[in-house]
């Protein structure tokens, strides 16, 4: 045991030595690392004040004998965040990094931890850490003593703190990192070992080079295997790695590259065990399967394949699990799956005759404004391009009074912007009146009014082609709300206002040349005097405007 004077006069001995031999030396760091062991209070603080960090990084220089007992001497001090500083100045960490090529597992250890310690939360003494090359130290260590853990566990750390870094995703890009990563995370003797290799993948799967080198060297099947291995039990840190696992493994499918890799036509490992977890009791790998399920949806073959492959049931039993009082989060992503399956025209039909539209509108009863907007996006993606489909929803009167209330919706723009345009959608695709006097009776047409004047131009416009649509198809169920919102001279503004879209003016037109076509509404166009607002677009820059233009004049 070193009692307070003991230690002082081990300090004393090795500040005022400049050519101690190492035998003396010896018995002084032995002294001085004792009060560092037994945890003297400012025992750190007093070493560093001594004067003796320079006299330490000689010895580490000359690569004595004693280099590995002071290796040990400065990670111990290193704890105590207030010497650390007091370290890189003395020179610690330049004379430490050459011992990482040492082949003395003990030194490596002590070498790696102090300068590990020293350079904790330094960007500038940890960028010059990667620019000396301890990045490729790091990784060749871990292949060399895979099964030294304290060793193994001291370069995870080192990574995890650098992985962060553009220039040490770099470095690692060239040393297939993954394949030392795998082989620890399949060793990994706790929850905390887990982590910190999850945490280390993560930050490097950030970066797109290395995203495609983990899919091509087995990461996303060895993170599955690992939650594969864990389910079933109910320990937190378990629960805990499967969540980190299972993000990671959608995040490494934002690459293309990547992500087809993982899919493999639907029979690869990744894919088929990310179809049982829409079937887990595990809300998380629910959450993380169904986002997975919408990335690998984002190119048409893959939706064509899953659907042939049945992955739509599983995705509506699992909104059907959830609608009440469920988790918002599964919804919007079950949601966000569906409606990336539903974008290929093929896939519309089957999903038509598969009875999806009908289950879905199970979730109409949700008050949650993230499912709400999910789900009418999904159903405007269901029925784009389909007739039969945009026939079936705008008939039925529970769908329409509640897309109405969500047209109406306060506190959330995106619910109200959604359900106006699944209004005009139903009826741009339908183009049936019956749908347009389900429309009205519901107080649609009110909507799509004030869509017409939305200061979107998407919205715009596909307002203003519904109306054209739903007059043309039945002038008496539209001509009423018109009138009585006063849009004929909003239409007139649209054509006058010089910074309006060309396409919107186009639009404006198409629904004035169906009003002008009605004996019901072309005496009410020439009392606001749309006839020369007409005029003035005769010698519009745009042809195809101007041809317009003249042809309702002529009708007027």
């Amino acid at each position: 045991m070193a009692d307070v004077d003991s230690v002082s006069e081990a300090l004393k001995a090795i500040s005022v030595s400049t050519d101690l031999v190492e035998e003396e030396l010896k018995p002084h760091l032995d002294t001085v690392l004792a009060g560092l062991l037994e945890k003297k209070k400012d025992a750190a603080i007093e070493i560093a004040k001594s004067g003796i960090l320079p006299s330490l990084a000689q010895v580490l220089l000359r690569k004595s004998s004693l280099s590995c007992q002071v290796a040990l001497v400065v990670a111990e001090m290193a704890r105590e965040a207030a010497v650390r500083e007091s370290c890189i100045e003395a020179g610690l960490v330049k004379a430490l990094v050459p011992h990482l090529d040492s082949n003395n597992e003990e030194m490596l250890l002590n070498t790696g931890r102090a300068i590990g310690r020293i350079c904790f939360d330094n960007a500038y003494q940890q960028d010059q850490l990667v620019q000396s090359g301890v990045i490729a130290r790091l990784v060749s260590i871990m292949r060399e003593y895979p099964k030294n853990d304290p060793l193994v566990n001291v370069c995870l750390l080192a990574l995890c703190n650098l992985a962060d870094m553009d220039c040490a995703r770099e470095a690692l890009a060239d040393l297939d990192v993954s394949e030392v990563l795998i082989l620890q995370l399949r060793r990994a003797p706790d929850a905390e070992r887990r982590h910190v290799i999850l945490e280390i993948l993560g930050s490097l799967g950030e970066s797109d080079a290395l995203k495609l080198q983990f899919a091509e060297s087995g990461v996303p099947e060895a993170l599955s295997e690992m939650i594969r291995s864990l389910q079933g039990g109910d320990d937190p840190h378990d629960f805990c790695s499967m969540k980190i696992a299972s993000n990671l493994i959608v995040s490494l499918l934002l690459g293309d590259e990547s992500m087809q890799k993982c899919f493999g036509e639907g029979s690869g490992v990744v894919y088929q065990d990310i179809l049982s977890w829409l079937q887990s009791s595990n809300t998380q790998l629910q959450l993380s399967g169904a986002l997975a399920i919408a990335n690998f949806a984002r190119n048409d073959s893959n939706c064509v394949k899953m659907l042939e492959l049945g992955v739509v049931p599983h995705i509506l039993a699992l909104l059907e699990k959830h609608v009440d009082e469920g988790d918002v989060s599964v919804q919007h992503a079950g949601l966000s799956a569906l409606r990336n399956l539903a974008i290929p025209a093929i896939n519309k039909v089957r999903m038509l005759e598969d009875g999806v539209t009908e289950r879905i509108k199970s979730l109409l009863r949700t008050d949650m404004p993230p499912v709400q907007f999910k789900l009418l996006g999904t159903l405007r993606m269901m029925v784009d391009g389909q007739e039969e489909a945009a026939l079936m929803l705008g008939g039925d009167a529970v769908l329409l009074a509640r897309i109405i209330e969500w047209c109406e919706a306060k506190d959330h723009v995106g619910v109200r912007g959604e359900a106006s345009r699944l209004l005009a959608a139903l009826i741009r695709h339908s183009r049936n009146p019956e749908v347009v006097r389900a429309v009205a009776k519901e107080g649609g047409i009110q909507q799509l009014i004030s869509m017409a004047t939305s200061e979107h131009v998407i919205m715009q416009n596909e307002a203003l082609v519904a109306l054209a649509i739903a007059s043309a198809l039945d002038i008496e169920s539209v001509k009423d709300p018109l009138r009585d919102a006063e849009l004929l001279p909003e239409l007139k503004k649209i054509l006058e206002d010089p910074a309006a879209a060309v396409e919107v003016k186009f639009s404006t037109l198409g629904l004035i040349c169906t009003l002008a076509n009605c004996s019901l509404t072309r005496d009410e166009l020439i009392s606001v005097n749309m006839k020369e607002s007409l005029s003035k677009l005769t010698d519009h820059s745009s042809s195809k405007l101007a041809s317009q233009a003249s042809s309702i004049l002529n009708l007027l």
